[in-house]
C-alpha cells in the first residue's frame, strides 16, 4: 500500500493545527492584541467558539491535553463561574458583532462537569452570542455518559459528540490507565443514535503492548458500531514534557516500522469498510459533512484537526484555549487558577501567542493545502524548498508552480509540509513523529 522510507520519518514534525505552531508563542503577544482584534470583528463575520473544560474524573497516562483531576466540586464550580464571566466579557467586547457558526466543547472531558453546569454554560453562550443556529459538538468520556446526559444534549441542540475510545483491547487499556469495556461504548452509541446525535471515535495506534492484531480488533469493532467519523492517531510519547506519560513503559512501545504498518493497516481497513480518508488520520462516512467538504476541496485545518468549518476567526474560552485570527494566534493563561484570577478581575485572559506576518499566512496556506488537498499552487513570493528526495522517490510531482502529492505520499504529508516551515529547527525534539 505505502512504501516505508524511514529516513523521511526520522525527523519529528508538528501536526500543523496552526502555522506558526505553538512553539513560536511568546509572552510578547497577549491580552492587548486579542482585545484589539475583538474590537475589529465585523458585524457579519463568521465565528467559531471553542470552550475548554480542563478536567477529567480519571487521568489517562497517554493524554497530552491540558487537564487535571475533577476531584473537588468547589474547583469545578469556581471554574464554571469564571467561564460564564469570560463568555460575557468576550461577547461584550464584540458588542453584537460576529455570527457564531460552530460551538465546540473540548477538554479534558466536558462531561466531568455536573450536567447542570454544562447546561448553564451552553445557555450562557446562546444568551451572549448570536449562536442560535450554530452547530454544537462535544468531546465526551463514554465512561461518564448516561441517558440523562444524552437526552439533555439532544434537547439543547447538540449535533455531534466525539467519544474517547483509543483501544478496545483490555491489556492495552491497562497499560495506558484507561479501563473501558466495549459494552460501555456500545451502549453510548446506541443511545446517542436514538437521540439523533452523530458520533465520532478517537482511536490510537502505537500504544504500549499494542500489536497489529490488537489494532485490527479495535478497528473492526469500531466499524461494526458505524460512527460517522473516526480519527486514528499515532500515540506521541513525550514524557519529558508530559510527566503523566512516565507511567508508560517506553520499552513496550511499537517501533517506527511497526507504527508505519499499523497506520497503513488502519487506513486500508477503514477505506475497505466504506470510510472516506480525510487527510492522513481522519475518516468519515461519505455522507458526513467533513467527507463532503474534502471531496469539494473545502477541507480546513485548525486546533480541532481537520474540519469543514469555514470561519477564519476562532475564539477560545477557558484556561489554555487558543483564539485565532488571520494575523494573530493567542493562547489564554494555561493554569486554571491564574486564568480564573485574570477573568474575575475583568481581564481578557490571553497571555501568549504570535503575530502572523504576511509571509506566515502565505506559508500557512501552503501547509494547509498540502495536508488538506494534497496539492498546492505555490505563492511566487515563497522560495521553493529542497523537495528533491520526495521527488526522487516518486512521492510528489513538481510542475511549474504546482506541487502534487501522489497517494503513496500520504504518510509523509506532514514531512513534506514541514519543508515550508521557516521556524522548524533541524534538531527540534518537541514534536512527534509524522507516523
Amino acid at each position: 500500500m505505502w512504501t516505508y522510507h524511514p529516513d523521511l520519518l526520522a525527523r519529528p514534525v508538528p501536526r500543523y493545527t496552526s502555522y506558526p505552531t505553538a512553539a513560536q508563542f511568546s509572552g510578547d503577544v497577549g491580552e492587548a492584541d486579542l482585545a484589539d482584534r475583538l474590537d475589529r470583528v465585523e458585524a457579519d463575520a463568521a465565528l467559531s467558539l471553542y470552550v475548554h473544560i480542563p478536567y477529567c474524573h480519571d487521568i489517562c497516562w497517554y493524554c497530552g491535553c491540558n487537564t487535571g483531576a475533577a476531584n473537588r466540586s468547589h474547583r469545578l464550580a469556581a471554574y464554571v463561574e469564571a467561564l460564564e464571566r469570560e463568555i460575557a466579557l468576550i461577547a461584550g467586547r464584540l458588542n453584537g458583532h460576529g455570527r457564531v457558526q460552530r460551538i465546540a466543547f473540548g477538554g479534558g472531558s466536558p462531561n466531568s462537569l455536573p450536567l447542570v453546569d454544562f447546561v448553564r454554560l451552553l445557555q450562557q453562550l446562546l444568551l451572549c452570542f448570536d449562536a442560535h443556529h450554530a452547530e454544537i459538538s462535544v468531546e465526551l468520556d463514554p465512561r461518564r455518559l448516561d441517558r440523562q446526559w444524552i437526552s439533555t444534549m439532544s434537547a439543547m441542540g447538540v449535533d455531534r459528540v466525539n467519544l474517547g475510545v483509543q483501544t478496545f483491547t483490555p491489556h492495552v487499556q491497562a497499560a495506558i490507565g484507561r479501563i473501558q469495556p466495549i459494552e460501555t461504548v456500545e451502549r453510548a452509541v446506541d443511545q446517542l443514535g436514538l437521540a439523533g446525535i452523530a458520533t465520532g471515535f478517537d482511536l490510537m495506534y502505537g500504544l504500549p503492548g499494542q500489536t497489529l492484531q490488537d489494532l485490527s480488533a479495535t478497528i473492526e469493532a469500531s466499524v461494526r458500531l458505524r460512527p460517522a467519523r473516526i480519527a486514528l492517531f499515532g500515540y506521541a510519547h513525550m514524557p519529558q514534557l508530559l510527566p503523566r506519560q512516565r507511567r508508560i513503559q517506553a520499552g513496550a512501545l511499537p517501533d517506527l516500522a511497526t507504527r508505519f504498518t499499523m497506520a497503513a493497516q488502519g487506513h486500508r481497513t477503514l477505506a475497505a469498510a466504506g470510510y472516506a480518508a480525510i487527510g492522513f488520520d481522519h475518516f468519515a462516512q461519505p455522507q458526513d459533512s467533513i467527507a463532503r467538504a474534502a471531496a469539494a476541496g473545502r477541507l480546513r485545518r485548525n486546533f480541532q484537526g481537520f474540519t469543514d468549518d469555514p470561519a477564519d476567526i476562532l475564539l477560545g474560552l477557558g484556561a489554555s484555549a487558543i483564539s485565532q485570527f488571520p494575523d494573530l494566534i493567542v493562547q489564554n493563561e494555561k493554569q486554571a487558577g491564574p486564568w480564573r484570577e485574570k477573568v474575575e478581575a475583568g481581564h481578557i485572559s490571553g497571555t501568549r501567542g504570535t503575530l502572523r506576518t504576511v509571509e506566515d499566512q502565505r506559508r500557512g496556506r501552503i501547509i494547509e493545502a498540502l495536508l488538506c488537498r494534497g496539492h498546492v499552487r505555490l505563492d511566487p513570493s515563497i522560495s521553493l524548498p529542497d523537495l528533491s528526495r520526495f521527488e526522487e522517490l516518486g512521492l510528489i510531482r513538481l510542475s511549474g508552480e504546482e506541487i502534487m502529492l501522489f497517494p503513496d505520499a500520504l504518510p509523509y504529508a506532514r514531512s513534506i509540509a514541514a519543508c515550508f516551515d521557516s521556524y522548524l529547527q533541524p534538531a527540534e525534539r518537541r514534536f512527534s513523529h509524522a507516523v
